[in-house]
């Protein structure tokens, strides 16, 4: 089978979405088949839609020699009418990877607006779609005028070459608790809320580890760094940055619980990466994070921008060594629910070769 792949930038971007592609990718080319990625430059929005009317790109792909040409949904405002264009040259069809849908995300109702009106005329453009989660099938067919073959094949947790520490599910009195953040400095992620439910717990022992990307919003770094310094976190909060592999394992086996208060989350890939390491997942009640997360048997949903609620949760952790043990417990339970990355890309390529090659 020839592949061809529509993304952004850098294949080995760190993202829940990247990572995706690449695990895709991997696993297509491991069973012999050809892929050929299709990389456009990052640029804004509107840059983004004006690719619809690039002749260039339209003949690159009027020329592909492929049987599918996948796109990341990622890149809808540079196909939402090229594909229609497309469409009266080429004989192979299109689809759709969908992590989530960017009207999905909080933004100004205008704005909003727009990018329901743009993603539901991409949607309608392709042939199938291979969506993360439950969720967020629904939200393609609440947009889609006509039924179209869709599968739901789930993130694996199992990325990281690394096994949960010895001690697991060991009680650790008069020990700090550690607490890890797992995404890049973007507000959709909601590390402000955490900083800002954990300034008056001062008086329990905790200590936050914050890996991902900082800079790319820079307005946002400073907020957060203005955070830090203004409720004098310093002595508490360590960042990493973008780590290697290896160092998020070596996090993974010394933390007790992972919070990322995210707004919106189209699976949520750390959460279940959090479960297998036997770490207590918090996540936001927006989005597909309820597909993976418990709540209160093995992590917990928060509500979206409620850093009080989300400081009782936190409390009641910190105080309660029995509880984080059965939750630690069952959280490494939940994991073993899902499947592996290999198992969900087997999905993906099946999927292809039933409904689109032949």
């Amino acid at each position: 089978m020839k592949v061809g792949l529509v993304i952004y930038g850098d294949i080995s971007t760190l993202s829940g979405g990247y990572l995706y592609d690449r695990k895709l990718v991997e696993y297509l080319r491991n069973q012999g088949d050809a892929v050929e990625i299709i990389s456009l430059p990052w640029r804004d929005y509107l840059s983004h839609c004006r690719d619809n009317f690039n002749r260039k790109l339209l003949k690159r792909l009027k020329y592909l020699k492929v049987d599918v040409l996948l796109q990341d949904e990622l890149n809808h405002p540079s196909f939402f009418l090229l594909n229609g264009t497309l469409k009266k040259f080429v004989q192979y069809p299109l689809v759709s990877i969908v992590h989530h849908l960017r009207c999905s995300e909080k933004h100004p109702s205008l704005l909003r607006w727009v990018y329901r009106h743009i993603e539901r005329h991409y949607l309608n453009t392709v042939d199938g779609f291979i969506c993360n989660s439950q969720t967020t099938l629904q939200t393609v067919k609440e947009l889609l005028t006509h039924p179209k073959p869709a599968l739901i094949a789930t993130p694996g947790g199992d990325a990281l070459s690394g096994k949960p520490a010895p001690n697991l599910y060991a009680h650790r009195h008069n020990s700090q608790i550690q607490l890890l953040f797992v995404g890049n400095w973007i507000p959709r992620k909601g590390l402000h809320i955490l900083l800002e439910a954990l300034a008056p717990l001062d008086a329990f022992p905790w200590r936050l580890s914050l890996v991902g990307r900082t800079n790319l919003i820079p307005s946002y770094e400073r907020k957060i760094q203005h955070q830090i310094t203004t409720k004098s976190l310093h002595h508490r909060v360590h960042i990493h940055g973008a780590v290697s592999d290896e160092e998020l394992v070596r996090l993974w086996q010394s933390a007790d619980v992972l919070v990322v208060p995210s707004e919106y989350e189209g699976f949520g890939i750390v959460y279940l990466e959090a479960m297998r390491f036997g770490v207590i997942p918090i996540g936001g009640t927006n989005g597909a994070a309820a597909e993976i997360i418990q709540s209160g048997i093995n992590g917990f949903l928060v509500q979206t921008n409620s850093p009080v609620e989300l400081r009782d949760i936190l409390k009641v952790i910190m105080i309660d060594p029995g509880l984080r043990e059965s939750l630690k417990k069952a959280a490494r339970q939940r994991y073993e629910q899902f499947p592996t990355w290999q198992q969900s890309m087997r999905c993906v390529r099946q999927f292809l070769m039933e409904y689109f090659v032949g």
